[in-house]
């Protein structure tokens, strides 16, 4: 399943994105980005934020956190940046276009690492969710928020049906549950700390894995 999103693709459909995200995402998401900012924060040190985008969250985190945040669409990092200089966000040390699969960032460099609504959008999640842990200290957090496909019912069937769609926007609606827990057993380095719904209605998850 490694291939059935592609980087080009993703690249685009969030270059398209860019004008009208926070607008149209803005309060959707509001609550889990909210939720992985307090996570971070409680952690404190220097937070990596993957799939940063346009910067919304940036100005949310405390100013004694240090952030990093990185993208695959320079049209959304151009606002992001654009947000830094006019809310003077000092605390902001860098952005940069980036694959999240390969990361330019040396082993064990941050506290924690916050991606938020990004897991379902990369072509290879597994590999992906290595390198975070690669660039997490021993002891820090990866904390996600993404929606998680529901394992039965009429969700199930709709997320199926809308799938061909929701790839050509950039994300992949059906994806499991299975899926993380796998990783996570396959790579050994981490554990699972929590796993939190978030509305609407519990379609997302905040989730956490510390790593060892």
């Amino acid at each position: 399943m490694a291939g059935d999103i592609d980087r080009e693709g993703v690249e685009k459909a969030y270059g398209r994105w860019a004008p009208i995200y926070d607008l149209v995402f803005g309060k959707v998401f509001d609550q889990g980005r909210q939720s992985t900012i307090a996570e971070a924060d409680r952690i404190g040190g220097r937070v990596l934020d993957v799939g940063v985008g346009t910067g919304l969250s940036l100005s949310e985190y405390k100013r004694t956190t240090k952030l990093c945040g990185v993208d695959i669409s320079e049209p959304m990092l151009r606002r992001a940046l654009k947000r830094v200089r006019a809310q003077g966000l000092s605390n902001v040390e860098a952005l940069a276009v980036m694959d999240a699969k390969n990361l330019a960032f040396p082993d064990a460099f941050f506290d924690a690492v916050v991606a938020q609504y990004v897991i379902t959008a990369v072509p290879d999640p597994e590999a992906t969710l290595d390198d975070f842990i690669r660039v997490l200290k021993p002891g820090g957090e990866l904390i996600l928020v993404n929606h998680i496909g529901a394992e039965s019912g009429p969700r199930r069937v709709f997320e199926l049906a809308f799938a061909p769609l929701a790839r050509r926007l950039g994300w992949r609606p059906e994806f499991p549950w299975e899926r993380l827990t796998n990783w996570a057993a396959k790579h050994g380095g981490v554990s699972l700390a929590e796993r939190r719904p978030m509305p609407p209605m519990g379609h997302f998850s905040l989730i956490r894995f510390r790593k060892s």
